[in-house]
């Protein structure tokens, strides 16, 4: 089972709860910040965020900096007990420094340099504005640094984008030099004799562009791992600049829902603490439970980083304003939602934003203060909630999420399947379904990581490898070793097709994964979207599945070598043919699901699957579709999330009568509860409850 974590701060060793705080908006008038402590102080708020963007009210002209103003809302934050992460101000730079130094400035994929504006529109090679940060970061960490408001460091802003300027074309240069050492080396793994494109001298080369090259797979594919290595290297640059002027304060940066811009493991080794963005659209049909996964995805993806618990930076108390649909949280949506991230992992629970903007592109996105500025709202009184409930939830906090299920999601596999072409340009569909494959997982109420190629597999039963196009030779290496140490491996179809450099696999596919899988995959039926296949389980086939699957989308033609075939192709002139098979080697298991299939098959399957490798359930019971169960302990007491996400009131069978209910302090003598719409209830348990 799961020990318990040290907190996220020391100073803070409880649950977090507050929001982005823009005071640098409201010197104009400093009743607003007495207000705003009062109604934090109300709402149970202990901490804020504080200077994401207010670089300009920092330095509001070149080398003259205002700190007054900070100094005087984390001094009242200190005498009434709330705390800050402080942020640096990079993700918007001021205009003085655009205009005079435009070299800050990005240039985009046409290689026309933006103007002044927006958010994150900067250059992270520039000399001037690494210049830039670091004076502003160190004076900040100088004067805050041991402030006892202070928390941690909040490192700019969501990063993201990328630049085509002459200083990241020199840079991208000679991040290529150093991987490949040689021209000759890079040609060779480009495949550049293909259209002639061949170079001969380094200076030739240049950043992906619509107007130029574009359609050379691994060019495209480096130049994504640069954007990702060099804006790492910016984060860094920033955090190295305050971090030890005191290295008890844990340093993060904010992600963002499942970014493809950026490959976020590539920063996990330099954050004390993960810290996501979570805004996901509730009530776009009669039950959430389709956002429900995609949301709980994201926080498995943060969780599993550093394999240890998160912060939920910011999520909305009610609607954005830049959605295509602007909707309300319905009631009971915000602490449900709210608890499904600590369900999952949080330690803490803030929003975007604490008080409403009265202007410019953000002044109707959800807060927790509204422009009418006082407490008397829904909205305050959902917050207040949330408040009122993690602290009755206190001694949840730091635990942590034993998982023995895993699902490989690699950012640069997600590049590389959807850059390629063929077999279904109209698309392939990665992303969903990655998240079909967690959906029947997570209703199952299993705790799942979601981890890269390179993380620990020995310490998982299930590794689930959906649409692994790109695999490397060493990770099909591991993937053997963890089964036959005794793992169990599903692949799926359209995997083992390339390298790390988007070079086809020879000797047939699914290359690497081929003996580990014991079949030979020949070629792959993109269907229309009018075609349809399907499934048909071999008799007394180990898993006991029963009756027929549909299949669509995509449909793999497979020999078996030493694998055994559980289910044939129904249509077509493949029908006969495997369509799902599995090949024992060593102690484990591997199994290959050779086309896209649709519910309920993912259900049956992994149900079986589970039980048949006696992974444990949050909940043994079984539970109606849309609700979910999730565990957090610290090896002698398990806490059991039930969440609502059916768009109906549901009545719970407990698989054991001695539970708590934490919320309400209820001891449940029965086996039965009962959850209203958009309804959640946390319960106790000791954790030999589940032997």
């Amino acid at each position: 089972m799961a020990n318990r974590h040290a907190p996220i701060s020391a100073k803070l060793p409880v649950f977090m709860h507050g929001a982005d705080y823009n005071p640098d908006q409201w010197q104009h008038d400093p009743q607003v910040l007495e207000e705003d402590i009062r109604l934090m102080k109300l709402a149970n708020c202990n901490v804020m965020a504080v200077g994401i963007f207010a670089w300009a009210a920092l330095e509001p002209e070149e080398g003259s900096f205002r700190f007054e103003w900070l100094d005087n809302v984390l001094d009242r934050f200190a005498a009434n007990g709330i705390y800050a992460w402080l942020a640096t101000p990079s993700g918007a730079r001021p205009a003085w420094m655009a205009a005079k130094y435009p070299e800050v400035l990005r240039v985009g994929a046409n290689r026309v340099r933006n103007l002044f504006g927006a958010r994150h529109n900067h250059c992270y090679t520039s000399p001037a504005y690494r210049e830039k940060t670091a004076i502003m970061n160190r004076k900040l960490a100088e004067r805050y640094a041991h402030h006892p408001a202070v928390v941690g460091w909040h490192i700019s802003n969501e990063y993201g984008g990328d630049c085509h300027c002459p200083l990241c074309q020199d840079a991208f240069r000679t991040w290529l030099q150093k991987k490949y050492g040689t021209l000759e080396a890079l040609n060779r793994a480009w495949w550049t004799a293909f259209w002639s494109h061949t170079y001969t001298d380094w200076s030739q080369i240049e950043s992906p562009a619509p107007h130029g090259e574009h359609a050379v797979h691994a060019h495209n594919l480096d130049w994504k791992r640069f954007v990702s290595d060099q804006t790492v290297d910016f984060y860094r640059h920033e955090a190295d600049c305050v971090r030890d002027l005191n290295p008890e304060l844990p340093i993060t940066t904010n992600f963002m829902y499942m970014f493809e811009g950026l490959d976020y493991r590539k920063f996990a080794p330099y954050l004390d603490v993960v810290s996501w963005d979570s805004y996901p659209t509730w009530h776009k049909k009669d039950n959430d439970m389709d956002t429900a996964v995609w949301t709980a995805f994201n926080h498995d993806l943060y969780r599993s980083l550093l394999g240890k618990p998160f912060m939920l930076m910011e999520s909305t108390p009610s609607a954005t304003n830049w959605q295509p649909i602007s909707k309300l949280k319905r009631p009971g949506m915000h602490l449900l939602s709210s608890l499904q991230a600590v369900a999952h992992g949080s330690d803490t629970v803030q929003y975007f934003q604490w008080r409403k903007s009265r202007g410019s592109s953000e002044k109707l996105h959800g807060a927790v203060v509204d422009h009418a500025g006082h407490e008397h709202t829904r909205v305050f009184g959902d917050v207040t909630e949330v408040g009122d409930a993690l602290i009755r939830l206190q001694e949840v906090a730091g635990t942590g999420t034993a998982a023995k299920v895993a699902l490989l999601y690699d950012w640069d596999n997600r590049w590389a399947v959807k850059d390629s072409q063929g077999p279904r340009n109209k698309g392939i569909h990665y992303e969903e379904t990655v998240l079909e494959h967690y959906k029947a997982l997570w209703e199952h109420n299993v705790a799942i990581d979601v981890i890269g190629s390179e993380d620990d597999f020995s310490r998982y039963s299930l590794i689930v490898a959906p649409m692994l196009y790109l695999c490397r030779a060493e990770t099909g290496e591991r993937l053997e070793r963890f089964v036959a140490d005794g793992g169990t491996l599903v692949v799926t179809y359209w995997s083992g097709i390339v390298d790390e450099n988007d070079l086809c696999h020879l000797g047939g596919f699914p290359g690497p994964l081929r003996k580990t899988l014991g079949i030979w995959a020949e070629e792959i039926d993109g269907l229309h979207d009018t075609d349809q296949n399907g499934l048909v389980p071999a008799a007394g086939n180990l898993l006991g599945l029963q009756g027929e699957y549909d299949a669509y989308e995509l449909a793999e033609l497979v020999h078996t070598e030493t694998a055994e075939v559980l289910g044939v192709y129904r249509d077509d002139f493949y029908a006969g043919r495997p369509a799902l098979t599995v090949n024992s080697l060593g102690k484990g298991k591997a199994y290959y699901i050779a086309t896209r299939l649709k519910p309920p098959f993912h259900r049956d399957y992994y149900g079986r699957l589970l039980a048949e490798l006696g992974i444990e359930r949050a909940l043994e019971s079984a539970l109606p579709a849309g609700v979910s169960a999730q565990a957090r302990s610290d090896g002698s007491s398990d806490y059991v999330f039930v969440m609502n996400f059916s768009g109906s009131s549901q009545r719970i069978e407990l698989d054991h009568p001695e539970y708590t209910d934490m919320l309400t302090g209820e001891q449940l003598n029965g086996v039965t509860v009962e959850l209203p719409v958009h309804g959640v209830r946390v319960l106790k348990r000791a954790s030999s409850a589940r032997r």
